[in-house]
């Protein structure tokens, strides 16, 4: 893997390098930590020319105005709707707006109704089976026990033994 120095770091902190060098750099950091912890020396090196925000904790507040409210967004009176009241009728006149698809019931009795078909139809038990017979090694090798060891050994020293003889004479 390719490291950059300090700096080349430190160009990329000052913006002197061109977007696709900046890109290359940027893609490095996600793989390599080594690299970040140059770039962050680089960046503490550099603090003092990188500019400053006047109003630090104003900053926060005019980004989030900034930002758009969608309808996915809960606000705090949403969050309030969402905790369970005592008023059935509510829940209700809110369960019933929703399509039968998207209420939770109708999700638990599907799944509830799928294991039960899977169950029955015996696709877990071909399951389990199947998946038994994957831990199973397809070839055992077979070992020699230790007596057959010995008596394979010393059968060929024997055999040594006799040629030695044969060769003498």
């Amino acid at each position: 893997m390719k490291h950059y120095s300090l700096e080349r770091w430190q160009q990329y902190v000052k913006d002197e390098l061109s977007e696709h060098q900046r890109e290359e750099l940027e893609y490095h950091l996600y793989t390599c930590d080594q690299c970040l912890e140059v770039y962050l020396e680089a960046v503490t090196a550099n603090e003092a020319s990188l500019p400053a925000l006047p109003n630090s904790s104003e900053f926060t507040n005019r980004i989030m105005e900034m930002v758009p409210v969608t309808n996915k967004s809960i606000s705090m009176v949403e969050m309030d709707s969402l905790v369970p009241d005592t008023d059935t009728d509510t829940d209700n006149n809110n369960n019933n707006n929703r399509p039968l698809y998207q209420r939770a019931g109708f999700h638990y009795v599907l799944a509830a109704a799928a294991t039960l078909l899977l169950m029955f139809s015996g696709a877990f038990q071909s399951l389990a089976s199947y998946a038994g017979s994957l831990e199973k090694p397809i070839m055992e090798e077979k070992k020699p026990s230790v007596t057959e060891g010995v008596i394979n050994k010393t059968f060929a020293w024997m055999d040594s033994l006799e040629k030695k003889e044969a060769n003498k004479k």
